[in-house]
């Protein structure tokens, strides 16, 4: 039987549990993965605790990302065959297809190929935090290489994606980080500029960085107070994207900045791509593309086991990663 991560109440990362479980079989639309590798997001510790958009039915399983070879195909999936080596696409229910174990079963419409190049531990680490910032930044923002792109949260799997995304257009990355010991990573992984703003003004370092302008482009998963110096960051007419709730404080609108610079302020989730098939196909080219040549490159922060999964949940949560935490199986 293959093992099998669930949980039986919400809480902590200590609710996790190594279940031996039956081998399910494929339904209709759906295949089932051999899993070799899973990545980690901070929407599946939510989801844990019971503080995510989707509610888990108990006993649950979670996870969203996983990377590995389909090993049985069900009826009416199409496009998809056993031996086929793919990764997950987050774009279904967390709680009914999570793939958090040595087992999935998963929508196939929800699979993808990619590179060769890449290795099951990388493959894991894409979808999640390349669709996201493909999303918001190309598809929906129309991203230009004249445009100033400010990324909090800038060391996680999505901020670097975003900043590697920003870059590929041609566009200035300006990465933030609250202390400066990941100031150097943020550069070296692609950032123009790293503010700490444990040490510097986060709006006045922006409008000095783009010659008086601000930001065109806010790229934020943190909300709370903080969405308030993002406006003062702002450029006129600027699109501050929130796709987080990593704030456990009310999060006040910008009345004043909005109403003087003509601001967005826009609630944004990786699904709106996943639910719109034109645009979902045209974030899976983007994102295979850009990986094959090198453009994009997911960064692999550590690696854990499948039985260290409470391990692996408590460190997301310290917020000392530099990329993309995985789970080997």
């Amino acid at each position: 039987m293959p093992k099998i991560i669930r949980f039986h109440e919400t809480g902590g990362a200590d609710v996790l549990r190594v279940e031996d479980l039956p081998l399910t079989e494929p339904g209709e639309g759906e295949v089932r993965l051999k899993v070799e590798a899973i990545g980690l997001n901070r929407a599946e510790v939510m989801f844990r605790e019971g503080q995510y958009l989707e509610s888990p039915e108990l006993p649950s399983r979670l996870g969203y990302e996983a990377s590995g070879i389909i090993d049985a195909v069900g009826p009416g999936a199409h496009g998809v065959h056993i031996g086929d080596r793919i990764s997950t696409v987050p774009s279904f229910a967390i709680g009914k297809y999570g793939v958090y174990g040595e087992s999935a079963i998963v929508p196939a419409y929800a699979v993808a190929s990619y590179p060769e190049n890449l290795s099951a531990v990388e493959g894991t680490a894409i979808w999640m935090q390349y669709m996201t910032a493909f999303g918001a930044l190309i598809d929906f923002g129309r991203l230009k290489k004249e445009d100033a792109v400010l990324i909090t949260a800038a060391s996680s799997s999505v901020g670097l994606a975003a900043s590697q995304i920003t870059k590929a257009t041609g566009a200035l990355a300006i990465a933030t980080t609250r202390g400066g010991d990941k100031k150097q990573f943020l550069l070296d992984a692609g950032a123009d500029h790293v503010i700490v703003t444990d040490e510097q003004d986060l709006a006045e370092t922006v409008v000095t960085l783009t010659s008086g302008n601000g930001a065109n482009f806010i790229f934020d998963p943190v909300g709370g107070p903080l969405l308030e110096k993002l406006a003062d960051a702002a450029a006129t007419g600027a699109t501050i994207f929130e796709y987080g709730a990593l704030s456990s404080e009310p999060t006040p609108f910008p009345l004043f900045s909005s109403l003087a610079k003509g601001l967005t302020v826009r609630g944004y989730t990786l699904l709106e791509i996943a639910r719109d098939p034109e645009a979902f196909v045209r974030g899976k080219s983007y994102v295979y593309d850009g990986l094959q040549s090198g453009a994009l490159k997911p960064i692999i922060d550590r690696t854990f086991p499948l039985e260290a999964i409470a391990d692996a949940h408590r460190y997301m949560e310290s917020n000392q990663q530099k990329g993309k935490i995985v789970v080997t199986v």
